[in-house]
């Protein structure tokens, strides 16, 4: 016997056992694409914003200027100040506010810039084209599509200081360091922009902008090169940075974890399926060997065997891993800012390598196991189960009062216990990942919930322009139209927050901000870590970085200054330790308690509680009516971020892609099962069992193993999600209320173990339909 005989053995074989092919292949594609996925994964949270703004030039500083306070020639002479390296602009820009079918999406700021191209702030299309004419508007990727957003070709409203205008949505885009909302063409930005204050932007990278105290020197460079009152904003890429960096270390631990679990699961169904393919034709190697095949021509043969279709499906599996990456590193580039929505070449290459390097260590063993064997006791090995796997099981279920279609079909996992565990192991992936997603998505619901206060806050009383200060008169007008508004409950005034306030407070080395109500906020709905939400003057609550930064603790007292007024301080009492997930100390309280927070250039905002049964946006339409055109507020629906529905939409993918795996390896193992059984299944049938019960004795078999599957993924889905949940809220610098890690009480567990059941039987349809169709002689032939 020579080496040819064995290549043309294995191809032989290969020819005739197109099913056993086919399966193969098939689950090393489902198993190679979802290692090329977890891969690429991987990289993408691998610093995403540090990447994009390389990528992209992005803006180190974004300058907003007076146009009417300085020349144009002026501003271009800035890109030769000694610290600057690169300059885009000057830019026009003005802010409105944008409504889409009479719905407020609150103030944007337009920016009209020739092309998405340029030496600072390369910015990225994501649909659509860049406007050349008037009449056109590029809208940032985040207003695109949801609910109450526009789409390409829709036409929104515009008001600002030039009146209202009407805009087609032509495209959408993102700069990664956000210094527009928003771009259109010069000769629009012309009908736009206000004739008496005309502004413009200007982006600018330095050769020293690391830290905060380096981007103040370089803004202060500039500033002083501009004439007194020129500069009228500058903005920090590193705020840009840490925003982005704190989404990407929150979504981090649930992508890692998915992407484990889908490596897990791929490992787990390659193993099976090769060993299993191997082991079903040991009859077949006993009589090789009794022809004169050597030990190492056998394992030759099957690796042979096992190879050619593997590597096909791994080929196939790495094109599918890239097409399934560009919509999920679509929703992670969402979630970063600005990304690549392609897997890298060397995530594809890894896949391949590893996935077929798997199959092949998976089946050397088995390979060389069966080589070993001497011909009788291949033959036997390959005819039936070891003795006396199963009887005793098949004897209870026998005595249950069970059809006994069921009982066989209940009592067969005993038969291959091996095998029976790989497919429990199995299904415990996939319900772990289902269980897993649901308990994710319920406490990204909270997280959100707490950040937005959408169920309690539906409707804002905004500023049109955020960079303006109203008049006592119009904030007094406001208030009585919002008043006599019909619908509304209840208000209360917000000063402060991340538009303004820092105060300082003893051994706290950053100044920390604040937030004051002018009026009763209990109403609000902040989420609680510990403690109760402030009441009487003087009660404060705070985050958990100023817990950290302070030293301080629930109950503490200490003093508290406006920044830079040294003779004015209060005395604070800590009474509770709100959720506000940031690396920055935050502190909110009355208006009694912190005066000097609560002016007129501070207010910010109203939050607006509506009456049962108020349409939403009926409301903001007549309370903007009422407003008129003339007031500086405009109602709004609350915009929270985009990052708590495209994470959402990603755990959902990715539970999918593992529960679709964990099928795909039942499918394998009943595959086989009924394959080592076809002598016993065209008995069954040849004694009169009809398809129904062939489809219920198959069904059956995995039964039990999902229900065990069951009762094990629903420990580890929860302490996978309690842990998940505390890594997030540790990379957002926060602790967490008790009931964001309640999300799997024992109601929801017993609903989601459906899905145990669903996989499994998912799995076994196939297999099951094909018993069921199948003539006895074609059973007894398929031996």
């Amino acid at each position: 016997m020579n080496w040819f005989d064995a290549v043309h053995t294995a191809t032989g074989r290969m020819a005739n056992h197109k099913v056993q092919a086919f399966v193969i292949g098939v689950v090393l594609a489902a198993s190679t694409a979802s290692a090329t996925l977890g891969i690429a994964l991987l990289a993408a949270v691998n610093a995403p914003f540090q990447h994009a703004f390389a990528a992209h030039n992005g803006a180190e500083v974004t300058l907003t200027v007076d146009s009417a306070r300085v020349s144009h020639a002026e501003l271009v002479a800035t890109r030769r100040l000694p610290g600057v390296t690169e300059m885009s602009g000057p830019f026009p820009e003005t802010t409105v506010v944008v409504s889409f079918d009479g719905n407020s999406l609150g103030p944007r700021v337009l920016v009209a810039r020739p092309s998405p191209s340029g030496p600072v702030d390369a910015v990225t299309l994501s649909a659509g084209r860049w406007p050349d004419g008037p009449g056109q508007v590029v809208l940032y990727s985040g207003d695109e599509g949801g609910a109450g957003f526009p789409v390409l070709g829709s036409s929104v409203e515009v008001s600002g200081p030039s009146g209202d205008h009407s805009l087609t949505v032509v495209g959408f885009a993102a700069s990664v360091t956000s210094t527009a909302d928003g771009w259109v063409n010069t000769a629009e930005m012309i009908r736009l922009q206000s004739r008496t204050a005309p502004a413009a932007q200007l982006l600018y990278r330095f050769a020293n902008a690391g830290t905060d105290a380096q981007i103040a020197s370089d803004v202060a460079e500039v500033k002083n090169a501009l004439p007194p009152g020129a500069m009228t904003g500058a903005v920090s890429w590193l705020a840009t940075e840490r925003k982005a960096a704190g989404n990407a270390a929150i979504i981090q631990p649930f992508i890692v974890s998915f992407a484990l679990l889908g490596l897990a699961m791929a490992i787990l169904i390659v193993a099976n399926v090769v060993s299993a393919a191997v082991v079903s034709q040991y009859r077949r190697i006993g009589v090789l060997k009794s022809i004169g095949f050597t030990p190492l021509h056998v394992a030759t043969t099957y690796l042979l065997r096992i190879g050619a279709p593997a590597a096909v499906g791994c080929v196939g599996g790495v094109l599918l891993g890239n097409l399934a990456a560009v919509p999920v590193l679509h929703h992670s580039s969402g979630i970063y800012g600005v990304g690549r929505p392609s897997a890298p070449l060397w995530a594809s290459a890894a896949a391949f390598i590893g996935m077929l390097t798997l199959t092949m260590l998976a089946a050397l063993a088995p390979a060389l196991r069966a080589g070993r064997l001497s011909a009788v006791g291949a033959i036997a090995a390959g005819r039936a189960p070891r003795s006396g796997h199963g009887f005793l099981a098949h004897r209870i279920a026998a005595r249950l009062p069970l059809p006994r279609p069921v009982g066989i079909g209940l009592a067969y996992p005993f038969t291959r216990p091996s095998r029976s565990m790989v497919t429990v192991a199995a299904i415990v992936f996939g319900v772990t990942a289902v269980m897993f997603a649901v308990g994710l998505t319920s406490a990204l619901g909270q997280v959100q919930q707490a950040q937005t206060l959408s169920s309690t806050v539906p409707v804002q009383l905004q500023l049109s322009n955020p960079h303006s200060v109203p008049t006592t008169t119009q904030d007094t007008a406001a208030v009585e139209d919002l008043r006599a508004q019909p619908g509304t409950r209840r208000y209360v005034a917000v000063y402060g927050g991340d538009t303004a306030a820092q105060v300082q407070i003893p051994g706290v080395a950053q100044s920390v901000t604040a937030t004051a109500f002018g009026g009763d906020s209990s109403w609000l709905g902040y989420s609680l870590i510990a403690g109760r939400w402030l009441g009487a003057p003087g009660e404060v609550d705070v985050n958990s970085a100023f817990l950290a930064d302070s030293g301080l603790t629930i109950g503490d007292s200490t003093t508290v200054s406006l920044l830079g007024t040294s003779n004015s301080t209060t005395t604070i009492r800590i009474v509770g330790e709100v959720f506000a997930p940031h690396s920055q100390p935050y502190l909110f309280a009355n208006a009694r308690t912190l005066p000097g927070v609560a002016t007129q250039q501070d207010l910010q905002e109203y939050d607006i509680g509506l009456w049962p049964g108020t349409s939403v946006a009926g409301y903001i339409h007549n309370l903007n009516a009422t407003l008129g055109g003339h007031s500086p507020w405009t109602a709004v629906r609350p915009q929270g971020s985009s990052f708590y529905g495209i994470a959402t939409s990603l755990i959902d993918l990715l539970a999918a892609l593992v529960a679709i795996g964990a099928g795909l390896g039942v499918l394998n193992t009943i595959l086989m099962n009924t394959k080592d059984r076809s002598h016993d299944l065209g008995i069954f049938k040849a004694l009169g069992m009809r398809p129904s019960q062939m489809l219920t004795m198959i069904a059956s078999q995995v039964l039990l193993p999902a229900l065990l599957a069951v009762v094990i993924a629903a420990p580890i889905a929860t302490a996978l999600t309690t842990a998940a949940v505390h890594a997030m809220a540790n990379a957002a610098h926060s602790s967490i209320p008790a009931s964001f890690t309640y999300v799997l009480p024992p109601y929801r567990l017993a609903l989601v173990s459906i899905a145990g059941i669903a996989i499994a039987l998912a799995g076994a349809f196939l297999p099951a339909t094909w018993v069921a169709r199948a003539t006895p002689a074609a059973a007894l032939r398929a031996e």
